[in-house]
């Protein structure tokens, strides 16, 4: 196994039933799109496994899932907790404007009058949109550590350049 970029997808949760099945925690939008991939790569003790998903389905409000080769609870027990990760380069292509938030991580933010806001260092899902966690310069002029911006585009954010690594936003170094 190549030592590729992997994505983290989710989390497995508790065994459900007797005959090997485990509960997902997703972290996509698309939940049940982890079972598009063929192979799925789980860390456990530091180490990344592939392994193949046999079956799956929706169960309440959740999914459940079944690994190749494990047929009892025993066996699907010390997968609990694990991350479920895909190779980077088999997430699907994204439309023009559109970004995985792990493209976002690390862009200097820069606003319309040319000020330097920091770094990208984390997102927040709020519901309502998007947040940008940026870390600012230690020498920022306002006094800034940390600036929140919503990643809405076109009236907040006016352009993402992957290529300059830099985000356009229209906001108040100040605010």
């Amino acid at each position: 196994m190549t030592q590729s970029e992997k994505v983290v997808l989710g989390k497995i949760g508790a065994p459900y039933g007797i005959k090997g099945w485990l509960k997902l925690t997703a972290y996509t939008d698309d939940p049940e799109g982890i079972f598009n991939y063929d192979t799925l790569f789980i860390q456990m003790d530091g180490q990344w496994q592939q392994r193949t998903v046999a079956d799956w389905r929706r169960h309440n409000n959740g999914l459940v899932f079944k690994f190749d080769k494990i047929d009892d609870r025993n066996g699907a027990q010390g997968f609990t907790h694990a991350e479920i990760a895909v190779l980077a380069e088999d997430l699907p292509d994204l439309p023009d404007e559109e970004f995985y938030w792990r493209d976002l991580i690390g862009l200097n933010v820069v606003n319309l009058a040319g000020y330097q806001m920091g770094q990208v260092t984390d997102m927040l899902e709020t519901g309502s949109n998007d947040v940008l966690v940026i870390k600012a310069k230690p020498n920022d002029a306002f006094g800034k550590t940390e600036r929140l911006i919503p990643f809405l585009t076109e009236q907040v954010v006016k352009e993402v350049n992957q290529q300059e690594k830099t985000i356009l936003v229209d906001w108040d170094p100040g605010f």
